[in-house]
C-alpha cells in the first residue's frame, strides 16, 4: 500500500507542554532508568464546509536529532473523520514513551483511504506527486527523561483541501501544533443560528475561522498565538448584518469569553 507523509509548511508553532515532577533532572533519570519521555498526541480540527473529511492515519513517526526514527501506532489506526473534532473537541491519537532527546520532526503517515464528502458525494483525496516524499513538521524540541508532554495536532481542513479543475480534490495538509501552556483561546455564542455565521479571529496577516455549533451556537478558537485580535462575525444569510469586535486580547493559558453575540437583521 502506498503511503503519504504529511506535516505543514504553514505551522505557526510546534509547541510542547512539559509537566515535570518536583524533583530535579537527576531524580527523574533515576526514576526513569529507561531514559524515556511520555508523549500524548491529540487530534483536533478547524472548520470546513464539507460533510466529512476522512483521513487514513496509520502511524506517527518521530525523528530524533542525530539519527533514529521511532514509529508510533495510534490507539486506533485507520480512518478518522476529523470534522467531528471542532470547537474544542479532540480525540486521543496516541500515548507512548519515546527516547529522551531532541526531536527534529514529527510525521503523520497516511494510508490510501482518504476522502472528502461534499453535498453527500464522496470524493477521493489525492496528494501532489511532489509531496509523496513527505511534508515534514519540524520541531527541534527536547524531550526530557521522565517528562510528560501533550501535543494538540490541529488539522485545518478548509486550507488543506483543494478542488482541482477536473472536479477532483487534492490534499495539501496544513497543520498547527500547540500545547496547554501556549493555548490562547477565544470562545462564545453567536445567535440566531439562522444567520449562518462564520466567526473569524484576525491578527495581522493571520486569520483563524470557527463555525458555531449548529445546536448550541457555541464557537471556540484554540491554540491562538498571544496577541490582539479583531473578531469578525460574518453572517452569510441574507438580511443579517455582520458584526465586529476589535482589540480582543489573547494570552497564553487563558480563556477570553465574548459571551453571547447577537446578529441583527
Amino acid at each position: 500500500m502506498k503511503r503519504y507523509l504529511f506535516g505543514s509548511v504553514l505551522v505557526l508553532a510546534a509547541l510542547i507542554s512539559f509537566s515535570a515532577c518536583n524533583k530535579d533532572d537527576d531524580d527523574n533519570n533515576n526514576n526513569n532508568p529507561s531514559g524515556k519521555a511520555n508523549v500524548t498526541m491529540r487530534l483536533t480540527d478547524g472548520p470546513a464546509d464539507y460533510d466529512a473529511v476522512y483521513l487514513d492515519i496509520q502511524s506517527v513517526e518521530v525523528v530524533m536529532n542525530g539519527g533514529g526514527t521511532v514509529t508510533l501506532n495510534p490507539v486506533r489506526p485507520g480512518i478518522y473523520d476529523i470534522l467531528r473534532f471542532r470547537n474544542g473537541l479532540d480525540t486521543l491519537l496516541l500515548r507512548a514513551d519515546i527516547p529522551a532527546g531532541t526531536v527534529s520532526q514529527i510525521r503523520l503517515v497516511l494510508g490510501d483511504n482518504n476522502s472528502v464528502v461534499v453535498n453527500g458525494m464522496s470524493h477521493e483525496l489525492t496528494t501532489p506527486s511532489g509531496q509523496t516524499s513527505g511534508i515534514k513538521l519540524n520541531l527541534n524540541e527536547s524531550f526530557v527523561a521522565g517528562g510528560a508532554y501533550v501535543i494538540w495536532i490541529d488539522f485545518d481542513a478548509a486550507k488543506s483541501i483543494h478542488e482541482t479543475g477536473n472536479g477532483k480534490y487534492m490534499l495539501k495538509p496544513v497543520i498547527r501544533a500547540y500545547s496547554a501552556e501556549t493555548d490562547g483561546r477565544i470562545e462564545g455564542y453567536v445567535i440566531p443560528l439562522a444567520a449562518l455565521t462564520t466567526v473569524y479571529a484576525i491578527n495581522g496577516t493571520d486569520t483563524f475561522a470557527a463555525i458555531p455549533d449548529p445546536v448550541s451556537a457555541y464557537f471556540r478558537f484554540g491554540g491562538l498565538p498571544a496577541g490582539t485580535y479583531d473578531v469578525w462575525f460574518d453572517a452569510t444569510a441574507l438580511g443579517y448584518q455582520d458584526e465586529l469586535i476589535s482589540n480582543v486580547q489573547v494570552s497564553y493559558g487563558t480563556k477570553t469569553d465574548l459571551g453571547t453575540i447577537t446578529i441583527t437583521p
